[in-house]
């Protein structure tokens, strides 16, 4: 009883301090999941009744919207990209691709399958085929046509908390920062506003289902249900007008900002979607805000190296901190071990330049390099001190790595060549997910990164890599070359924080994010005051 007071306690506390960043995010959660269902009516019922003429262009059609229902979601954000960018454009075009079924399809079904007898009466008052069309069959479809709508609406309110992924904010952000931190308090701050909000736009999307049901319609029993509409005429145009209105606003502020050119005097600075991601961003944005003129942007919390790492390259970003070994085996695919960090400094920095005109600025002052980690009772039972002797009894264990591990050179494949390892099986858990796995022993192994503070709480032990396995990670401010044409004080500004982050340093930091709970843009705050390089104002 008193660990739930606590923890309750501990809720309530949190979710004042967090309470106008929860109100943020979900104004902007509700305004892309508007956008995107409206986006989708206004593309999915044109051409459901399109296709209701021609059953085979039909099948094809509604073959295609099935097809992409069957794509993960984040398949689909992976593709889009590189040719949209990132922000709310992909997210919206995700879920706009998703909730084209249920609308073509209900349209469709509802158009088609109205009774044969009325549309001979509609014949026989010499109605046109336009006519008809407007007057029999879109009324009497609607209540069909409705409930697809309602159900693309009540799934893109789940769907688009995935648009934390590619960086257009929503309650998912909430949701993935709960994960990659294990704060299940962060988790149900994104989830039940994401949950009210779903029930909230059912029950919207019933009412309005509800209104369009045509005067008369006949039960499964053949009797009539009459059903009277309680709007006038003029009402009813009053209510397509606002819709109207609201259709254009929400397009405007979501969309075309878009295709606006940037501001010259704007600087994007972004992040992957972990803790120590986090804060290097968080560090550098506050430092540029406090040391510049520019407008800083920030674009936090995107989901993984190749996400970032093409955002910056197609000028979606200008910025982020990258890690020497994502850089040298991840994004230029080089698969000749290296463990010279000069050398990989080098090769990354020139390849940038040559292949993507990207400026690899100086080490930040940290390696955050892969780890092989276990619990103490495991490294006991086994004798664990180096990857080596893990190799040794890998068929009797399960590792639990991060998603992208298994499929990377300088991880698992790599991994299980140099040191002829084969573990018993893998069950790849992103982010934070993968130390509650291992301290429950659902798993045995997993990759850490040598900074994580989760490594401290869970009192881990560390293998040493002794075959010197993993290339170096040093974390490096990667910038678009034509940002510095645009503004070359950033060199030296940003220069100035070379070497000032120590592996010490990082790894306190990602400590009182994910064990303190603190939270990321204070603790970033308070190391560049540490360090003199903001004002403690």
């Amino acid at each position: 009883m008193n660990n739930f007071i606590e923890s309750l306690k501990m809720f309530i506390d949190q979710l004042i301090v967090k309470k106008s960043e929860i109100v943020s995010l979900l104004l902007a959660h509700i305004q892309l999941t508007i956008v995107a269902v409206l986006i989708a009516v206004i593309i999915g019922v044109p051409l459901g009744i399109l296709i209701s003429r021609n059953k085979k262009v039909a099948n094809w059609v509604i073959g295609i919207a099935n097809l992409i229902q069957a794509v993960p979601s984040l398949a689909i954000l992976g593709f889009l990209i590189p040719l949209i960018g990132i922000g709310s454009g992909p997210a919206i075009t995700m879920v706009v691709l998703y909730s084209m079924l249920p609308i073509i399809k209900n349209t469709y079904t509802g158009v088609t399958n109205i009774n044969p007898d009325t549309l001979e009466a509609a014949k026989g008052l010499g109605m046109t085929s336009s006519q008809t069309l407007r007057i029999v069959k879109i009324p009497l479809a609607m209540p069909v046509i409705m409930a697809g709508v309602r159900m693309a609406a009540v799934t893109a309110v789940g769907l688009m908390t995935i648009a934390a992924f590619v960086g257009a904010g929503g309650l998912g952000y909430l949701v993935f920062s709960g994960i990659q931190t294990v704060d299940n308090n962060l988790i149900l701050f994104g989830a039940i506003p994401a949950a009210v909000l779903a029930l909230l736009i059912d029950f919207i999307t019933g009412k309005i289902e509800e209104a369009t049901m045509p005067n008369g319609i006949k039960k499964a029993d053949g009797t009539m249900k009459i059903k009277r509409s309680k709007m006038s005429k003029n009402t009813k145009k009053l209510v397509a007008s606002i819709a109207a209105v609201l259709v254009l606003v929400l397009l405007g502020f979501s969309i075309i900002p878009k295709f606006l050119p940037k501001d010259d005097n704007t600087v994007v600075v972004a992040s992957k979607n972990y803790t120590e991601q986090l804060l290097l961003g968080n560090i550098l944005s506050e430092y540029l805000k406090a040391n510049t003129d520019l407008k800083i942007e920030e674009k936090f919390n995107l989901g993984g190296s190749q996400v970032t790492f093409n955002a910056v390259k197609s000028g979606a970003v200008d910025m982020y901190v990258e890690y020497l070994g994502t850089a040298y085996v991840s994004i230029l695919d080089i698969t000749e071990p290296n463990s010279d960090r000069e050398d990989v400094y080098n090769i990354v920095k020139e390849s940038f330049k040559d292949k993507y005109k990207l400026e690899l600025l100086n080490p930040v002052g940290f390696n955050n390099t892969y780890a092989m980690a276990v619990t103490q009772e495991t490294a006991e039972k086994y004798n664990l001190k180096t990857v080596s002797d893990l190799a040794k009894v890998s068929n009797e264990l399960i590792i639990g790595p991060t998603i992208e591990f298994p499929n990377r050179d300088d991880g698992l494949v790599g991994l299980e060549k140099a040191y002829n390892m084969t573990f018993k099986d893998v069950k790849p858990i992103d982010g934070s997910l993968r130390y509650t796995a291992l301290v429950n022993n659902e798993t045995q192994v997993i990759d850490a990164f040598t900074t994580d503070g989760l490594i401290d709480k869970f009192n881990l032990a560390v293998l040493e890599d002794d075959k010197d396995f993993f290339p170096p990670y040093d974390a490096v401010t990667v910038i678009r070359e034509e940002t510095l044409e645009k503004h070359p004080e950033l060199r030296e500004v940003i220069g100035v924080l070379d070497g000032k982050l120590t592996e010490e340093a990082m790894r306190s930091m990602n400590y009182e994010v994910d064990i303190n709970r603190r939270d990321v843009k204070t603790v970033a705050k308070e190391f560049l005051q540490s360090q003199g390089l903001i004002s403690n104002e």
